[in-house]
């Protein structure tokens, strides 16, 4: 009996010791270099947007006066955004203002609706009131609407006192790590 509880006790250590030795032997996370992080698109997707905005405003604003720019939100949810909605916004409202544009830093201001985690969300009603409160010329809004691999992304830069469209710019992102978890975090 011992003999046959000694072939059992080496036959299951044969079976299940590759296991447990497989389980911890895991291949370590590969950490972000310079290299890979400077051929991520996102922030010259941003900037190429902003640029398009830019090219089409040109002759339609003026410099000296601010322009606003409210939190980019979820399409399927406009009282909603994420940690992406909140960056495109800050990237394109920083890519306009290195274009020369005015651009009022809402975040500094009480008059906007402020919902927790969420930025500058404005209601559609005090968009008005606000840009009037700023005399400001022009409010850049947008959305975006996800897709399992995909983020679809519409940017508009509207006159406050006549909701008209002065320009607009729909992009793309790729779904992958750092878009994905953007979307995931509030």
């Amino acid at each position: 009996m011992t003999t046959s509880l000694a072939r059992a006790t080496a036959l299951a250590l044969t079976v299940t010791l590759p296991l447990l030795l497989t389980g911890c032997s895991s291949t370590p996370k590969e950490e972000p270099n310079y290299a890979a992080l400077s051929s991520n698109q996102f922030i010259a997707s941003n900037y190429k947007a902003a640029d398009a905005l830019l090219h089409q405003l040109n002759g339609k604003l003026l410099f000296d006066k601010p322009m606003i720019m409210a939190t980019v939100v979820n399409i399927d949810a406009l009282d909603q955004t994420s940690t992406l909605g909140r960056l495109v916004s800050e990237q394109i409202s920083t890519r306009m203002a290195q274009g020369g544009l005015n651009m009022l830093e809402m975040k500094l201001r009480n008059s906007v609706y402020l919902k927790r985690n969420q930025g500058e969300l404005m209601l559609t009603r005090e968009i008005g009131e606000v840009a009037q409160t700023h005399h400001a010329q022009a409010i850049v809004v947008g959305s975006y609407a996800e897709t399992s691999d995909m983020v679809f992304i519409n940017i508009k830069v509207i006159q406050p006192n006549t909701n008209f469209v002065l320009a607009g710019h729909d992009y793309v992102l790729a779904k992958e790590g750092i878009v994905r978890s953007m979307l995931l975090r509030n």
